[in-house]
């Protein structure tokens, strides 16, 4: 099993999606890791060599920032928005959609389930 940025490729897959596992890595990423390396995509990753998973690793290590690096940048970057006051740091606090998606239907996956809210009782006269 190759362990790459911390993280365990699993071995029955393909090289390009076994380095998808990788936070920061996507398919075209992948592609490019490995022609610059120059190895197959189609290979599986419990065939690669020991030489190979360490060329993996040193190419992903210096020229990619991955995992925690990016996990880091990425949340200070919307703790930034949210200190600083702007509308996208708002809306990442409140947990409402952050690109201008409209909230009157849908965005079920930001708000969570719907929350029914009832009339009440009628007043007596």
């Amino acid at each position: 099993m190759a362990r790459i940025a911390g993280v365990n490729l699993p071995n029955q897959k393909r090289l390009e999606i076994g380095l998808t596992y990788i936070y920061g890595i996507g398919q075209s990423t992948a592609r490019q890791v490995c022609a610059a390396l120059g190895l197959s995509t189609d290979t599986k990753i419990r065939d690669l060599t020991d030489e190979e998973v360490t060329r993996l690793r040193n190419h992903i290590d210096s020229d990619l920032q991955v995992e925690g690096d990016l996990r880091r940048e990425r949340s200070q970057a919307i703790k930034r928005l949210s200190e600083i006051g702007a509308y996208r740091g708002i809306r990442h606090r409140r947990g409402l959609p952050v690109n201008g998606q409209r909230t009157k239907t849908n965005a079920r996956t930001r708000k969570g389930p719907k929350k029914t809210v009832s009339r009440g009782k009628k007043a007596k006269v």
